[in-house]
Protein backbone atom coordinates (compact mmCIF):
# COMPACT_ATOMS: atom_id res chain seq x y z
CA UNK A 1 0.00 0.00 0.00
CA UNK A 2 1.45 3.19 -1.10
CA UNK A 3 1.95 6.26 1.45
CA UNK A 4 -1.48 8.04 -0.06
CA UNK A 5 -3.63 4.81 0.86
CA UNK A 6 -2.32 4.38 4.18
CA UNK A 7 -3.01 7.78 4.93
CA UNK A 8 -6.41 7.31 3.70
CA UNK A 9 -6.94 4.44 5.54
CA UNK A 10 -5.93 6.12 8.87
CA UNK A 11 -8.32 8.91 8.71
CA UNK A 12 -10.91 6.64 7.58
CA UNK A 13 -10.34 4.49 10.66
CA UNK A 14 -9.71 7.35 12.97
CA UNK A 15 -6.22 6.54 13.39
CA UNK A 16 -4.97 10.21 12.66
CA UNK A 17 -6.15 13.72 14.99
CA UNK A 18 -9.01 15.83 12.92
CA UNK A 19 -9.10 19.60 13.12
CA UNK A 20 -4.88 19.75 14.23
CA UNK A 21 -1.90 20.18 11.94
CA UNK A 22 -0.67 17.34 10.53
CA UNK A 23 3.31 17.53 10.90
CA UNK A 24 5.41 15.59 8.20
CA UNK A 25 7.97 15.00 10.60
CA UNK A 26 5.32 12.96 12.70
CA UNK A 27 3.52 11.32 9.20
CA UNK A 28 7.67 10.58 8.15
CA UNK A 29 7.57 8.68 11.37
CA UNK A 30 4.45 7.06 11.35
CA UNK A 31 5.46 5.40 7.44
CA UNK A 32 8.94 5.24 7.91
CA UNK A 33 9.80 7.23 4.69
CA UNK A 34 11.30 10.62 4.17
CA UNK A 35 9.44 13.75 4.12
CA UNK A 36 9.49 14.03 0.30
CA UNK A 37 7.53 11.66 -0.27
CA UNK A 38 4.67 12.82 2.82
CA UNK A 39 5.14 15.89 1.00
CA UNK A 40 4.09 15.13 -2.29
CA UNK A 41 1.09 13.10 -0.50
CA UNK A 42 -0.51 15.75 1.36
CA UNK A 43 -0.47 17.54 -1.40
CA UNK A 44 -2.55 15.06 -3.47
CA UNK A 45 -4.51 14.51 -0.70
CA UNK A 46 -5.22 18.25 -0.40
CA UNK A 47 -6.16 18.39 -4.14
CA UNK A 48 -8.69 15.42 -3.37
CA UNK A 49 -10.65 17.14 -0.50
CA UNK A 50 -8.98 14.92 2.18
CA UNK A 51 -6.90 17.87 3.91
CA UNK A 52 -7.43 21.27 4.03
CA UNK A 53 -5.25 24.42 4.41
CA UNK A 54 -4.10 25.44 7.85
CA UNK A 55 -2.02 28.64 8.80
CA UNK A 56 0.09 29.32 6.06
CA UNK A 57 1.88 26.19 4.87
CA UNK A 58 -0.36 23.55 7.03
CA UNK A 59 -2.68 21.35 6.51
CA UNK A 60 -5.07 19.15 8.42
CA UNK A 61 -8.35 16.56 8.15
CA UNK A 62 -11.48 18.98 8.11
CA UNK A 63 -14.06 17.50 10.36
CA UNK A 64 -16.86 15.38 8.17
CA UNK A 65 -20.21 17.67 7.91
CA UNK A 66 -23.45 17.18 7.23
CA UNK A 67 -23.52 20.27 4.20
CA UNK A 68 -20.68 18.44 2.33
CA UNK A 69 -22.31 14.57 2.92
CA UNK A 70 -25.69 16.03 1.52
CA UNK A 71 -24.09 18.58 -1.71
CA UNK A 72 -22.16 15.70 -2.63
CA UNK A 73 -25.01 13.13 -2.65
CA UNK A 74 -27.24 15.69 -4.71
CA UNK A 75 -24.78 16.72 -7.15
CA UNK A 76 -24.23 13.03 -7.51
CA UNK A 77 -27.67 12.07 -8.38
CA UNK A 78 -28.40 14.21 -10.79
CA UNK A 79 -25.34 14.01 -12.98
CA UNK A 80 -24.60 10.10 -12.58
CA UNK A 81 -28.46 9.88 -13.64
CA UNK A 82 -27.64 12.13 -16.79
CA UNK A 83 -24.64 10.39 -17.07
CA UNK A 84 -26.03 7.22 -17.05
CA UNK A 85 -28.84 7.90 -19.45
CA UNK A 86 -26.69 8.98 -22.01
CA UNK A 87 -24.43 5.58 -21.73
CA UNK A 88 -27.97 3.27 -21.31
CA UNK A 89 -27.83 2.54 -24.89
CA UNK A 90 -24.58 2.05 -25.46
CA UNK A 91 -23.97 -0.56 -22.84
CA UNK A 92 -23.40 -3.95 -24.37
CA UNK A 93 -22.48 -7.31 -22.29
CA UNK A 94 -18.37 -6.53 -22.09
CA UNK A 95 -19.12 -3.50 -20.00
CA UNK A 96 -21.71 -5.94 -17.70
CA UNK A 97 -19.03 -8.16 -17.23
CA UNK A 98 -16.59 -5.70 -16.40
CA UNK A 99 -19.18 -4.15 -13.75
CA UNK A 100 -19.35 -7.64 -12.62
CA UNK A 101 -15.37 -8.45 -11.76
CA UNK A 102 -15.71 -5.21 -9.47
CA UNK A 103 -18.79 -6.50 -7.23
CA UNK A 104 -16.81 -10.23 -6.98
CA UNK A 105 -13.84 -7.69 -5.37
CA UNK A 106 -16.80 -5.68 -3.26
CA UNK A 107 -17.84 -8.82 -1.64
CA UNK A 108 -14.38 -9.54 -0.42
CA UNK A 109 -14.28 -9.02 3.89
CA UNK A 110 -10.77 -8.41 3.21
CA UNK A 111 -10.85 -5.41 1.40
CA UNK A 112 -10.12 -2.19 2.91
CA UNK A 113 -12.27 0.52 3.23
CA UNK A 114 -10.77 3.21 1.14
CA UNK A 115 -10.38 -0.31 -1.58
CA UNK A 116 -14.24 -0.30 -0.77
CA UNK A 117 -14.40 3.22 -2.33
CA UNK A 118 -12.24 2.75 -5.55
CA UNK A 119 -14.11 -0.81 -6.01
CA UNK A 120 -17.41 0.74 -5.97
CA UNK A 121 -16.52 3.75 -8.56
CA UNK A 122 -15.06 1.50 -11.22
CA UNK A 123 -18.20 -0.73 -10.89
CA UNK A 124 -20.64 2.43 -11.50
CA UNK A 125 -17.67 4.52 -14.06
CA UNK A 126 -17.66 0.36 -15.80
CA UNK A 127 -21.42 1.50 -16.74
CA UNK A 128 -20.90 4.88 -17.28
CA UNK A 129 -17.83 4.72 -19.90
CA UNK A 130 -19.93 3.54 -22.94
CA UNK A 131 -21.60 6.91 -22.96
CA UNK A 132 -17.63 8.46 -23.80
CA UNK A 133 -18.66 11.89 -21.97
CA UNK A 134 -14.82 12.08 -20.62
CA UNK A 135 -15.56 15.78 -19.25
CA UNK A 136 -18.66 14.83 -17.45
CA UNK A 137 -17.22 11.25 -16.19
CA UNK A 138 -13.94 13.37 -14.86
CA UNK A 139 -16.53 15.12 -12.77
CA UNK A 140 -18.42 12.70 -11.27
CA UNK A 141 -15.08 10.71 -10.66
CA UNK A 142 -14.37 13.88 -8.59
CA UNK A 143 -17.43 14.09 -6.59
CA UNK A 144 -17.28 9.78 -6.05
CA UNK A 145 -13.44 10.74 -4.71
CA UNK A 146 -14.50 12.98 -2.01
CA UNK A 147 -17.35 11.04 -1.02
CA UNK A 148 -15.30 7.76 -0.13
CA UNK A 149 -14.02 10.00 3.08
CA UNK A 150 -18.09 9.12 4.26
CA UNK A 151 -17.24 5.70 3.50
CA UNK A 152 -16.68 5.11 7.52
CA UNK A 153 -20.01 5.41 8.32
CA UNK A 154 -21.75 3.93 5.63
CA UNK A 155 -20.16 0.64 5.82
CA UNK A 156 -19.53 0.80 9.85
CA UNK A 157 -22.15 2.32 12.15
CA UNK A 158 -24.88 2.84 9.48
CA UNK A 159 -24.57 -1.01 8.05
CA UNK A 160 -25.35 -0.28 4.35
CA UNK A 161 -23.10 -1.97 2.41
CA UNK A 162 -25.22 -5.11 2.25
CA UNK A 163 -28.01 -2.89 0.64
CA UNK A 164 -26.11 -1.23 -1.19
CA UNK A 165 -24.54 -4.80 -2.76
CA UNK A 166 -28.16 -5.79 -3.58
CA UNK A 167 -28.58 -2.58 -5.36
CA UNK A 168 -25.49 -3.34 -7.34
CA UNK A 169 -26.92 -6.96 -8.30
CA UNK A 170 -30.14 -5.03 -9.02
CA UNK A 171 -29.23 -2.58 -11.43
CA UNK A 172 -27.09 -5.07 -13.30
CA UNK A 173 -29.99 -7.38 -13.28
CA UNK A 174 -32.44 -4.16 -15.07
CA UNK A 175 -29.25 -3.34 -17.41
CA UNK A 176 -29.66 -6.92 -19.16
CA UNK A 177 -33.54 -6.57 -19.33
CA UNK A 178 -32.76 -3.71 -20.92
CA UNK A 179 -35.44 -1.87 -18.74
CA UNK A 180 -34.22 1.96 -18.59
CA UNK A 181 -36.42 3.35 -16.95
CA UNK A 182 -36.66 1.38 -13.97
CA UNK A 183 -32.49 1.40 -14.15
CA UNK A 184 -33.11 5.56 -14.07
CA UNK A 185 -35.08 5.12 -11.00
CA UNK A 186 -33.27 2.42 -8.57
CA UNK A 187 -29.84 4.57 -9.73
CA UNK A 188 -31.26 7.55 -8.28
CA UNK A 189 -32.77 5.46 -5.37
CA UNK A 190 -28.98 4.01 -4.35
CA UNK A 191 -27.53 7.04 -4.01
CA UNK A 192 -29.84 9.59 -2.72
CA UNK A 193 -31.25 6.70 -0.13
CA UNK A 194 -27.43 6.12 0.99
CA UNK A 195 -27.16 10.32 1.28
CA UNK A 196 -29.76 10.62 3.42
CA UNK A 197 -29.24 8.14 5.90
CA UNK A 198 -25.76 9.51 5.88
CA UNK A 199 -27.00 13.00 6.08
CA UNK A 200 -29.62 12.39 9.16
CA UNK A 201 -26.73 10.51 10.87
CA UNK A 202 -23.81 13.46 10.37
CA UNK A 203 -27.11 15.51 11.94
CA UNK A 204 -27.55 14.24 15.06
CA UNK A 205 -23.73 13.58 15.74
CA UNK A 206 -23.77 17.60 15.03
CA UNK A 207 -26.31 18.27 17.43
CA UNK A 208 -25.01 16.33 20.22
Amino acid sequence: MDIIQSIKEDILNNHLPRGIPLRQAYLSTRYGVSRIPIRDALQALKSEGWLVLHGKAGVMIPDLNWQEAEDLYLMRAELECLLFEMAFECIHDKDVAKARLFLLELDQEYVSLVSRGELNWCFHSALYMPANRPTLLRVVEGLNKQAVRYLGFQFGPLGYQAKSQDQHEQLIALIEARDKNAALILLRQHIEKAGVLLTGYLKKLASG
